[in-house]
């Protein structure tokens, strides 16, 4: 066996969660599996951190999340690691460059009240995101025009809708002549025609903040397992040493010659880490 796996990092949307968005009793039994053999677990998520908590929480054990796809690295307790941040004035270029989608932009702030999430108009958000922007409710806030709530630098500007409205958009980004400022990254749902388009600080990714978490533990690259689904997971699943991929992940994911597991459907995610534990739970348990 290759070095023991000592942390797996886990993607939450498409990976840990079902298509009903709830962790199956199997994959919840092997990630405790995995704690309790001395593995740390960390969740890895494009969602924001007040977001990603609660199933975090339900994990039932303590742990640290990489949320905002990097941007953000906290525990369930509230102990804050890194924050990377846009800057507000990048982020105003960004919105006066992308003014015909204001109406699927969301600002993201590192707060936990009304204000984390602001809007222009939710006309678009609603069409695309309804469930998301019902559960985030109280979390949103309208300012028109959008730059006026840049007093602060975001953690990101998010830009959400249906494919090929979204695929314009990243059409327009790419035009923006930005890129020495801006990282964007997309995570896409063909059976939902959705796509998320994350803009964030320059060289932010769930990748940088992997390594940057594993570094400070202590923890080589040889010794992660990450496992995702999506676009957004490519840095991630280049930096571990063992790269999974779900079954349902997208085609281009399936290109990289990755480990492929279940989908999400059929508890993808508690079958690789069982794989994984069965073979090296005796080893790392001797840490």
């Amino acid at each position: 066996m290759k070095p023991p796996i000592r942390l797996l990092a886990i993607d939450i949307d498409g990976t840990l969660l079902d298509p009903q968005f709830q962790v199956s009793e199997a994959n919840l039994r092997a990630l405790r599996r995995a704690h309790q053999a001395g593995v740390e677990v960390v969740l890895v998520t494009g969602r924001r951190h007040m977001f990603a908590l609660p199933i975090a929480q339900a994990l039932g054990f303590e742990l640290w999340l990489i949320s905002s796809n990097g941007a953000v690295t906290k525990s369930t307790r509230g102990e804050h690691f890194f924050t990377d941040k846009l800057p507000a004035a990048t982020a105003r270029k960004l919105i006066r460059h992308m003014d015909e989608f204001r109406g699927n932009a969301v600002l993201t702030f590192d707060r936990e009240d009304k204000g984390s999430l602001v809007v222009q108009r939710a006309d678009e958000l609603h069409a695309s995101i309804s469930r998301w922007m019902e559960k985030n409710a109280a979390y949103i806030e309208r300012v028109a025009p959008l730059e006026d709530a840049l007093v602060t630098d975001p953690i990101q500007v998010m830009y959400c809708g249906a494919i090929a409205r979204m695929a314009e958009a990243q059409a327009r980004l790419a035009a923006a002549g930005m890129s020495h400022e801006i990282t964007v990254l997309k995570t896409e749902y063909v059976a939902r025609d959705l796509t998320i388009l994350d803009v964030l600080n320059r060289g932010c990714s769930k990748g940088h903040a992997l390594e940057r978490w594993t570094r400070h533990r202590g923890i080589v690259r040889n010794q992660v397992m990450a496992i995702g689904d999506n676009y957004n997971d490519v840095e991630m699943l280049e930096f571990s040493g063992v790269p999974v991929i779900m079954g349902n992940a997208c085609p281009e994911l399936k290109r990289f010659g990755w480990t492929e597991t279940a989908s999400n459907d059929q508890n993808g995610v508690a079958a690789a880490v069982d794989r994984v534990l069965g073979v090296a739970a005796e080893t790392i348990g001797k840490e």
